[in-house]
């Protein structure tokens, strides 16, 4: 009998794959906090200011009231941007 045969009837064969899914998330969960965290204060300032040049072309924004950010739960990171929009162009070109 094969060492993971064993277990499977030890355990259970639903237990040994439930533990597995439960460690590959807490492992990716782990990754992902890790990666944002490693993100340099420097490159979200340079992010933004590559937002900052896009969005321009399109719209006035007040650059001083921008806010851009990284914002973390236990499950996710995301890019939160609070961007006040002056006036839309309308000739874009």
């Amino acid at each position: 009998m094969a060492f993971s045969d064993m277990i499977n009837k030890f355990f259970g064969k639903d237990q040994v794959a439930n533990s597995k899914d439960v460690a590959k998330e807490r492992l990716r969960l782990v990754l992902v906090h890790d990666r944002a965290n490693a993100l340099p204060e420097d490159v979200l300032l340079a992010l933004r200011e590559e937002m900052i040049k896009v969005i321009t072309k399109y719209m006035d924004i007040d650059e001083g009231a921008l806010d851009v950010g990284l914002t973390k739960s236990d499950t996710e990171i995301a890019l939160v941007a609070n961007i006040p929009v002056v006036r839309i162009k309308r000739n874009v070109g």
